[in-house]
């Protein structure tokens, strides 16, 4: 197995209420040149927990860190006029918690981040601040709110 040393959540970026799933990911995925779906998991609206790759294998959801981290995509993101928006609906914010406590079991030392939070420290004063962000991915604070996992 890969060593692991983080867990990164991302957003599909679609509009509020629009439901994907792996396949559709998957899709658009292979369309920008990737073999496959680049994330590990997919959380739908429902809160359903999909699978993209296998956790053994290296994803495609952030660059330069793909070798050792694990890519979560919660279905949304984005709200009705497509601006960043925490769009989760109870059963993703569910269901992502669980996810992320069943990995965190096996990777106990992976820490819980937003795709966002990989921007470059432009300003080089030791914090990635808003105005640094490559994309606001996964449109919330995931180090915040999955603090206490």
């Amino acid at each position: 197995m890969r060593k692991i040393t983080d867990i990164v959540i991302h957003c599909s970026a679609t509009k509020e209420g629009v439901d994907i799933d792996a396949a559709e990911l998957e899709k658009w995925h292979k369309k920008r040149g990737f073999k496959k779906i680049g994330y590990h998991y997919v959380v739908k609206l429902d809160g359903a927990v999909e699978e993209g790759r296998k956790e053994e294998e290296i994803g495609a959801h952030v660059e330069g860190h793909n070798a050792t981290s694990i890519g979560v995509c919660y279905v949304g993101g984005l709200d009705a006029n497509g601006k960043p928006n925490d769009t989760r609906t109870n059963s993703q914010k569910q269901s992502l918690e669980s996810l992320l406590r069943d990995i965190r079991r096996r990777f106990p030392k992976a820490t819980i981040r937003g795709h966002r939070d990989f921007s470059k420290d432009l300003d080089k004063d030791g914090v990635v601040e808003k105005h640094e962000w490559m994309k606001s991915c996964p449109s919330f604070n995931a180090n915040v709110e999955y603090l206490h996992l």
